[in-house]
């Protein structure tokens, strides 16, 4: 299970950089407009990236970890994020919007099926996407496994992760008044969602710096000043927030893995770092076990950014796995 002889076998260094050759707005609803992106071949096969958060917003590092020869990779910033507007909008942003948005996506972009990928919050929406439309997905690829259960938003929200990063921690603590710690989603939903914006920004750049300052096994000073963007931090503390006080809009706290049966078929590789506080493993272990099928790599020295270098490389191994899947002697 913890082993990088894959890597070993394909090609796990991060592709160049390129730039997309079409970018667009698509209107999903009244109120929201999502910006999207192709890059690498346009004649190739289809995977859409999925952004963590939610709100976080897509990147060009993303494009990377896919081959441009073989891939078209579809980018697009989820309702309220990145370049999609209205900016940090909460109205008409749930869940079940955003896996209708991915369908509207692909149906705009005339693509008969992809393959999904996604990390963090991005393989929440994966999973929710795949379960819904299981015969539009030709393969799946997950890390940093987050179900968006109770136990998992106490464990980061609450006091549990506080445990190794007590000094990151104490001033998402110290900014909620003492009276109101015994839930900290809420005390800074009230926050969030504040008349006063210069109340939203300064709560949404600790609710932000919380996060960053625990995704990576060695802190990564460049990632944590992304935080210090008030555009940035407001678009992913406001909706994440908004998104973990209503449960991640899910009918059942363990609704993504009562519905594994409908996916169960679907090559999948899951990806968890085994130092990820984020999103601890307990969440990747428990869909392992739901889903013996799918292939589980464990990252021995990562936490739960896809950036560190060990989950990097076994997402572009795994990426270059599919495509000998897809088109054998393509890798």
């Amino acid at each position: 299970m913890e082993s990088s002889k894959e890597s070993q076998e394909y090609n796990s260094n991060l592709y160049p950089h390129i730039e997309p050759y079409s970018t667009g707005f698509l209107k999903v609803s009244d109120i929201h407009t999502l910006y999207w992106e192709q890059s690498g071949n346009p004649n190739g096969h289809p995977v859409v990236f999925l952004h963590g958060g939610p709100g976080a917003g897509t990147s060009a590092s993303n494009r990377r970890f896919f081959d441009p020869d073989f891939y078209r990779i579809i980018l697009f910033d989820q309702r309220g994020a990145g370049k999609s507007t209205p900016h940090a909008c909460l109205e008409e942003n749930t869940t079940w919007d955003l896996v209708d948005d991915i369908e509207k996506l692909r149906e705009h972009l005339e693509i008969p099926e992809w393959q999904v990928f996604g990390g963090s919050w991005g393989s929440t929406l994966a999973l929710a996407y795949s379960q819904s439309h299981p015969d539009k997905v030709t393969g799946i690829i997950l890390r940093g496994i987050f179900l968006l259960r109770k136990k998992e938003l106490d464990w980061f929200y609450e006091g549990g992760a506080a445990a190794i990063f007590p000094d990151a921690w104490e001033p998402f603590r110290d900014f909620i008044p003492e009276n109101e710690r015994d839930n900290f989603i809420f005390a800074y939903n009230k926050r969030l969602n504040s008349d006063d914006i210069d109340v939203q920004i300064s709560a949404a750049k600790i609710w932000t710096a919380w996060e960053l300052m625990t995704a990576h096994l060695m802190q990564n000073e460049e990632n944590i000043k992304r935080g210090e963007d008030d555009n940035f931090s407001l678009a992913f503390a406001r909706i994440e927030n908004h998104y973990f006080v209503n449960k991640g809009f899910l009918p059942s706290s363990s609704q993504l893995l009562d519905n594994v049966d409908k996916i169960r078929h679907i090559k999948t590789v899951i990806v968890q770092g085994r130092y990820d506080v984020c999103c601890p493993m307990m969440s990747a272990w428990d869909l392992h076990k739901a889903w013996p099928e799918a292939e589980f790599k464990v990252i021995p020295d990562a936490g739960h950014s896809a950036n560190e270098p060990g989950i990097a490389a076994a997402l572009v191994a795994t990426n270059e796995k599919f495509k000998s899947l897809l088109r054998p002697g393509a890798a």
